[in-house]
């Protein structure tokens, strides 16, 4: 679906860009922090999916049948013996990869299905959205609506602190709390008193770094590959009777399919990149320094 609403409703390309990159979300009182403020659309979005996507990871278990499998049980098959043998050359603790396999699969599917809700044309959902429930603020016939979860950096760094958190259970579960504090003051540097702040340090930037990127690689990559659709759309907004505008709409056309072609690799690549980090992070709380 091209841009039609900027040209209908008189707005710029600007402005219509950024209509777009708007979350329906929940108003700042005065005086109270930016905290305060939740993004509906990707909370609806992100639980929709996760319970979609377990739901489809539960019915491939449900269906599973021994001899030929049918199709969908072979694909979920295949992706979960991939899950597994990465798991298993990262993670050397057997009983550990009880939880983190599964971690590992449910993140990878969750993370390809927010991130393919980039494929849908961008004035789908928030035209509809309006209609059944209302525009709130702004068009009355375009309603603020953010469809990729992953595009946000909340729900992107909500997913890389979780599994932050995850790393630092595993810190303590396998070294022990004495341990794990032993390690942050000895580690990398030798265990020395005068190199105690120092070891101390260079941990909590690790830490710090680790997360930061984690969620930043894919917010940055989905967020970019948004904007390219939303300047995609604006060519087929502007299409007139007239050469140019006609080279326009061919532009928006081809654009627009070689786009969504290449972002499939991005939405799977990012994916499976998120998760690997995952193991790997997972896997470095097992390692004793």
């Amino acid at each position: 679906m091209a841009a039609e609403n900027a040209a209908e409703h008189g707005q710029t390309a600007g402005e219509y860009i950024v209509h777009h990159l708007t979350h329906l979300q929940s108003s700042k009182p005065a005086g109270v922090a930016d905290f305060s403020v939740f993004n509906f659309d990707s909370l609806f979005f992100s639980i929709l999916l996760g319970v979609v996507g377990c739901w489809l990871l539960w019915l491939g278990a449900r269906k599973a049948t021994w001899g030929v499998p049918g199709r969908f049980q072979a694909a979920v098959e295949i992706l979960i013996e991939v899950v597994d043998q990465q798991a298993k050359g990262i993670v050397h603790n057997a009983k550990s990869r009880k939880f983190v396999a599964p971690l590992a699969l449910t993140v990878f599917v969750w993370i390809v299905m927010l991130n393919a809700m980039d494929l849908l044309p961008v004035d789908l959902l928030p035209a509809l959205w309006a209609k059944l429930f209302g525009a709130v603020g702004g068009d009355p016939h375009h309603a603020y609506l953010r469809v990729v979860p992953t595009a946000d950096l909340s729900v992107a760094m909500g997913l890389s602190v979780s599994v932050l958190l995850i790393c630092l259970y595993y810190n303590v579960k396998i070294k022990g709390i004495g341990g794990w504090v032993h390690e942050l003051f000895t580690a990398p540097f030798g265990n020395h008193w005068a190199l105690y702040p120092f070891n101390f340090a260079m941990q909590m930037i690790e830490f710090i770094a680790k997360t930061v990127s984690h969620g930043m690689r894919l917010f940055g990559n989905m967020y970019a590959g948004e904007l390219i659709f939303l300047l995609i759309a604006l060519m087929g907004g502007a299409w007139t009777l007239s050469a140019t505008g006609i080279l326009l709409a061919l532009g928006h056309i081809v654009a627009g399919t070689a786009w969504a072609i290449f972002h499939i690799l991005i939405i799977i690549l990012q994916a499976f990149v998120f998760m690997m980090l995952t193991l790997v992070y997972v896997g470095q709380a097992h390692d004793h320094h």
